[in-house]
This record gives C-alpha cells, sequence and structure tokens, in this order.
C-alpha cells in the first residue's frame, strides 16, 4: 500500500512478490523480482534476463488503479480473494469506477448497472423498496469487500460509499459460496489514503430534493503509518409520485494502520438510515397514467432502513511468497415496511380498483469472516500460485409479516382513509443460517503463455427457523462446487479463455439447493498505447434443481426439485479513454434464454417458454467529452433494452424502450464545478413490470451540483 501521495505498491527497494490471484479461473501466477519502483510505474530490475516478466503477471510497479480518475479499471479486486489483471481474468467482468459513477450522476445501484452489459435493471422501477437487477437473465448475488451481504442484500446500498462496483457474469461458489447463477456484483468500500484529499458537494433535483455531501482524508501522523477517511451524505428528497418521502443519511469512517510496505490493517464503520415512502401499489392496468397519481395510502406505505456495520481488513505479507489476508464484517439491521397496493384485473368495470395490504418488520445480525494465505513460487518455465482459505457466516434473522383487504379506491376520485384496522400477522419467523467453508484454487502458467486453473469448494450450512406457532424446523447441507479454465496469452494485449464454474444457490429449509454450471470462451483485448479494454463472451449457462409444481400419476400436485432453465448468448463490452478528453462505455448483449422443465403452481407445463425479464437483446452506450480550453464537459448515453415477458406463462410482454441520459459539467474555478444531469431525457414512459398493478419507468429528473474538491 502507498505512502504518501506519488508512492507505488512496493515503494522500496526490496524484492516484491508479483502476484496475480484467482477468480472463477483467473491467472494466478507469481514471480519475485527485486528492483525499486519508479515513479513512472517501470521496475528497474538490472539485467532483463536475469527475471522472466511473465505477459500473464501483473507487474507491481505499475500504479494500481484510481478510481477518481479513470473509467477503465484494470485491476479486480474482492476482499482479497481476487487482486488481479481483469485481462488476464478468465471470465467476464465489468468495474464501474467511482469516476463513471460521478459522470452519470448514479445514485443506486440499478443507476449504477444500468450501462453494464449482460444486466437488466429497473424492472419494478415505480416499487422503489429495493433494488431489482438480473444478470444473464437470473438472480445475482451481492458482496461488500468480498464478503456475502446474506440477509442484508435487500437493502437499497449507497453508492456514495464505494470506490467502485465489480460485476462478475455467470455461475460462481468456488470462492464465494452460495450464490444465484446469474452471477456477482461486488460493493468496494472507500478506504483511507495516504494522502490529503477532500470533496464537498450541494445538490437539487426534481420534485424538491436537497442532498449534501462530504468525503474526506488525511495522514494522521509524521510518518505516515496512520491514515484516516471520512464519508457522509445526508438526503431530505421526494420522488415523483404524490405523497413521497426519500430520506437518506449515511456515514462512513475509516483508519488504516500501515508499519511497513508489508502490513495493512484497516477497519471501516458505518451507518445508514433510509426512510421512504414506496411507490408499490402500482398503477391500474386499463390505461396509462400520469406517474405523479399514488394509489396507495399515505398514512400505511412506508420504508424504513437502519444499518450499521463494521469491517476490518487485514494483510499480511511475509515476504517469502506468503501473504495472508484476512476480513470480517459485523452488520446489524432493522428494515421495516408496509403499503397498500392495487389489485386490478383487466376485467374490471367501473372506476373502483381492490387493493390488498402488506407489510414486513425485520430485525438481522450477521458475523462473516474469512481467513486466506497465498504462496506463490516459481520453477524454471512454470509459475506456481496456491491460494487456500477459509470462511464462516453467523446470520440470524426475526421478522413477522402482514397481509389483507384494504379498502378500494375509486381511482377516478382518490380519497385516503389511512392505515388499515385489524392488520393479520399471518407470518412469522425466527431464522438463523451458519456456514463454514473451506476453499482452494491452484494455478499453473507454463512457458508465460498457458495458464491452468482449478478451483474447489465446500460449503457446510445449518438452517433453522422457528414459525408463528412456535414450531422449529431445522436442516442441514453439504455442498460442493468445482471450476476450471484455461487461459492462452497470445499477446500481451491479446487473451483468449475458457472455463466451467459451478453455483449453488442459497438453500432453504425442506429443499434442495438450485445449482447453476456455466461454459465460456471470451477474449479480452487491450491496445497498445491506448487506455481500453475491450471483451466478448458466449455462454451457456443452465439452472437445475428448480422447484416446480408436478402432477401425480394420482392427480396430487406435489413440489419437486426437478425444473430446469437455460441461458445462451453473448456479451460485448468496451470501455476506453480514446483521448485526454474522450471516454466511452458501451455494450451489447444477446440473450437466448428457455425453461426446460418447469411449471405454474396449478401443474401448467413452462417447457419451452422464456424466463420472466429476460430480453433478447439489450445495447448500452454512454459517452463523456471535454471541450478542451472551455472547460466545460458533456456526457451523452442511451439504453435499448428489448421487449420481454413479465411472468413465467408468457401472457404479458413489454414494449422495446430506448432512454437517453445527459451530463453538462462547467469548472467555475480550478477545484470548484457545476454539474446538471438529466436522466430519461426525454421522459419517455412505458410498462416495465406488470401483475395486479402495472409499474413504470422512472420518468424524467433532472438534477444540479455544486462541488468542490481538493
Amino acid at each position: 500500500m502507498a505512502h504518501g501521495k506519488n508512492r507505488l505498491m512496493p515503494a522500496r527497494a526490496r524484492c516484491a512478490h508479483i502476484t496475480t490471484l484467482a477468480l472463477c479461473g483467473t491467472t494466478v501466477a507469481a514471480l519475485p523480482v527485486c528492483g525499486l519502483a519508479q515513479q513512472d510505474g517501470s521496475v528497474d530490475n538490472g539485467d532483463p534476463s536475469q527475471y522472466r516478466l511473465a505477459p500473464v503477471i501483473v507487474n507491481a510497479g505499475v500504479l494500481p488503479d484510481d478510481n477518481r480518475e479513470t473509467t477503465v479499471a484494470r485491476e479486480l479486486w474482492m476482499g482479497g480473494k481476487v487482486a488481479t489483471s481483469i485481462q488476464d481474468t478468465p471470465a467476464s467482468v465489468s468495474v464501474i469506477t467511482e469516476k463513471e459513477i460521478e459522470q452519470r450522476d448514479a445514485n443506486t445501484t440499478e443507476q449504477v448497472l444500468q450501462y453494464t452489459p449482460g444486466v437488466v435493471t429497473d424492472y419494478y422501477s415505480t416499487d422503489d423498496r429495493n433494488d431489482y437487477f438480473q444478470i444473464r437473465g437470473f438472480q445475482a448475488t451481492t458482496y461488500r469487500d468480498g464478503l456475502t451481504l446474506g440477509s442484508m442484500r435487500g437493502v437499497r446500498e449507497e453508492p456514495f460509499a464505494y470506490e467502485r462496483i465489480e460485476v462478475l457474469r455467470g455461475a460462481n461458489s468456488t470462492l464465494f459460496g452460495p450464490a444465484d447463477p446469474g452471477g456477482s456484483v461486488n460493493f468496494v468500500s472507500k478506504r483511507p489514503k495516504f494522502e490529503s484529499f477532500g470533496l464537498g458537494y450541494l445538490s437539487y433535483s426534481s420534485f424538491n430534493s436537497k442532498e449534501v455531501g462530504v468525503d474526506v482524508g488525511d495522514t494522521l501522523n509524521e510518518d505516515e503509518t496512520l491514515a484516516y477517511r471520512f464519508v457522509g451524505k445526508f438526503k431530505d428528497g421526494k420522488r415523483e409520485y404524490d405523497y413521497s418521502e426519500d430520506d437518506d443519511q449515511f456515514v462512513l469512517g475509516g483508519i488504516t494502520w500501515e508499519p511497513s510496505a508489508y502490513t495493512s490493517a484497516t477497519f471501516i464503520f458505518d451507518y445508514l438510515d433510509q426512510d421512504n415512502t414506496p411507490n408499490s401499489g402500482g398503477y391500474p392496468l386499463d390505461r396509462e397514467y400520469s406517474r405523479n397519481d399514488f394509489f396507495g395510502e399515505p398514512g400505511f406505505n412506508y420504508h424504513d432502513v437502519e444499518r450499521t456495520s463494521a469491517t476490518g481488513l487485514f494483510t499480511h505479507d511475509f515476504d517469502n511468497g506468503l501473504t495472508l489476508q484476512a476480513n470480517a464484517r459485523y452488520s446489524d439491521l432493522t428494515d421495516d415496511f408496509g403499503y397498500v397496493y392495487l389489485t386490478d384485473s383487466p376485467a374490471r368495470a367501473g372506476t373502483v380498483v381492490d387493493r390488498d395490504y402488506f407489510g414486513t418488520d425485520s430485525e438481522a445480525e450477521e458475523l462473516i469472516g474469512n481467513a486466506i494465505l497465498q504462496y506463490d513460487i516459481s520453477f524454471d518455465h512454470i509459475d506456481s500460485s496456491t491460494l487456500a482459505g477459509v470462511e464462516y457466516r453467523d446470520a440470524s434473522t426475526e421478522d413477522s409479516s402482514i397481509y389483507g383487504n384494504a379498502d378500494p379506491i375509486d381511482i377516478a376520485d382518490p380519497e385516503f382513509g389511512g392505515a388499515p384496522e385489524n392488520l393479520t400477522v399471518f407470518s412469522a419467523n425466527d431464522q438463523d443460517f451458519k456456514t463454514q467453508s473451506v476453499f482452494a484454487t491452484q494455478n499453473l502458467s507454463f512457458y508465460d503463455r498457458v495458464v491452468a486453473t482449478a478451483g474447489i469448494r465446500h460449503d457446510w450450512l445449518d438452517l433453522a427457523s422457528t414459525d408463528l406457532s412456535g414450531v422449529r424446523t431445522s436442516d442441514d447441507f453439504s455442498e460442493t462446487s468445482v471450476r476450471g479454465a484455461l487461459t492462452y496469452k497470445f499477446t500481451e494485449q491479446l487473451s483468449a479463455y475458457i472455463s466451467q464454474v459451478e453455483s449453488v444457490a442459497p438453500p432453504t429449509i425442506g429443499v434442495e439447493p438450485e445449482r447453476g454450471e456455466q461454459y465460456e470462451i471470451g477474449v479480452k483485448y487491450a491496445p497498445r498505447g491506448m487506455n481500453a479494454l475491450f471483451s466478448a463472451a458466449i455462454y451457456d449457462l443452465s439452472r437445475e434443481d428448480i422447484t416446480i409444481a408436478v402432477v401425480q400419476d394420482s392427480g396430487v400436485i406435489e413440489r419437486e426439485t426437478i425444473g430446469e432453465s437455460r441461458a445462451r448468448g453473448l456479451d460485448l463490452e468496451a470501455k476506453a479513454e480514446l483521448t485526454a478528453n474522450l471516454s466511452v462505455t458501451g455494450g451489447y448483449s444477446y440473450l437466448d434464454a428457455e425453461v426446460i422443465r418447469g411449471t405454474l403452481r396449478d401443474g401448467t407445463s413452462l417447457e419451452g417458454n422464456e424466463p420472466a425479464i429476460a430480453p433478447e437483446h439489450t445495447a448500452k452506450l454512454w459517452a463523456f467529452y471535454s471541450v478542451p480550453r472551455i472547460d466545460t464537459s458533456f456526457g451523452l448515453g442511451a439504453r435499448y433494452t428489448g421487449s420481454y415477458y413479465f411472468d413465467a406463462a408468457n401472457t404479458n410482454e413489454s414494449d422495446a424502450a430506448t432512454l437517453f441520459d445527459a451530463a453538462l459539467t462547467h469548472v467555475l474555478s480550478e477545484n470548484t464545478d457545476i454539474t446538471v444531469n438529466v436522466r430519461n431525457l426525454l421522459d419517455e414512459q412505458h410498462v416495465v413490470g406488470s401483475g395486479t398493478s402495472d409499474f413504470y419507468n422512472d420518468g424524467r429528473e433532472i438534477t444540479a451540483r455544486l462541488s468542490y474538491q481538493w
């Protein structure tokens, strides 16, 4: 870790182990190199023939990604399990840096991921309790600093808290444990830096939303072994519909201790408080309504989230090829919501629409941690890296849910009656989840060209639950997942890979966990002389052991874990800073998804249907241009989403749609600028989700921000 603003990671004349770690078959190799890291990022090794610098090796003298200064990330980091060159990672991955998040003024995870290929977001937009996204047609699992968010995953994460957000497309449980087959999204927390820096901003946006934020840090002592960082964001906001609230408070404090270039310890504490009014009621089915309309209950539609987390991150390099990393996090969460929603029908006559109510109060605690050892060694023309680790997770959740009939509403003349009376508790559970895991990865690089990878992980899962009537049930699972990959480096700029990975979805009591398996072939190209990375991947991803309804010979319908879905497709991505003034991010995805075996709850076959929310074509492009000599920058983006089915029965389909976003930044002085972002520039409106009511995409939102940084 660097000490001082311009110091490199080794920063000292010593033997630095040059290392690349493993991700679902990623290149992992090591080479001891003695030399002094130069300020220009080169390494002076004396006689160049004395040491082999394999193209699969990440040069320790290269400056690490500066997430505030580039949109083209070169490294992948996932809590010590992965810290590698993206180009040499045999998997389809994307990184959205802090600079890109700021350019697009992305305020939710959905908005951050909107320009990432293979990802579909915003399909229940006006149901804004959660962030909704799928990868390659399936659900994805979320992580923070490489540790699963587990019972915390329903929280809308705060992008201002993170240096970057990393996306791994496709199944993977070997390093990360139980995971959904669509892929993984990892949030990387902002950490202290050994330099003085600061950012402060004020913003005002549509719907009378006001926001203030600050991000500051510095060293704490003269010998630069201690550094701190403080991040805060406070929002008093509204949403585009009547009777709404959108208030957020977030603070993060971190301190890092680096007594030497070999040891680093970081502690991060953060607190999140969100008070919102969810428009989960939706809109009637008979025609298009104004987004301003609200058909819930002002006195009952609420969503209050409060989360406290403490995270510890530790790394020690023994300077003999062996490195130890340990990460741990404790979180405490309360998540309470309630809403009245429409239960409309296409057959409805008149203007009176039925409504129901639903709500959940929950409390959760979670402790998760891991320890990882990595050993690197070289033998003639073979470079070896071995990674082994253990992980432990203990999570508990208490929740109670209410459901029942609410008063109907006349949509032609809405009148609100307040919260429903005589709320009915239909479910209450006290749940405990414990997971113990071991994992290992072996990587071998041959003659600086061919890299073979094998990985295995085993998880022991213990689940217990006590329901409303006091009945306790429990179950335990023992699951193994494997992966393998082969990478070939044609040149330092061009590589190709083939990989096979497996996933096991987080299980539930009494049901076999769903499994995923993916085969992928990909190529990556980083042209010399340009800060750019281009990638392409084709894949075959299957999701098996899905619980479905099966009609028995006797006519009885029973649930069995024999369902299967499959997704095949292509993902293309380009991230490039074409000139000093122009950057481009773009992607295209083709998805062919199909239900192989599946049914509705009544036993109706879904074989041959498309899964819900699985558009065949999606395309995204964002360009940002800084005009020379006038201190003004422009951004323009387009997001195309093809049509998809809202339901598994394939009875209701969306329209294809293209949305545009724009940005304008003007530098007022050396450290001060003003930015205007417009999301959904043309205010296009369409249905993105539909059931007992319709849900529309977000309308046009304009945000003006005044920023000062040093």
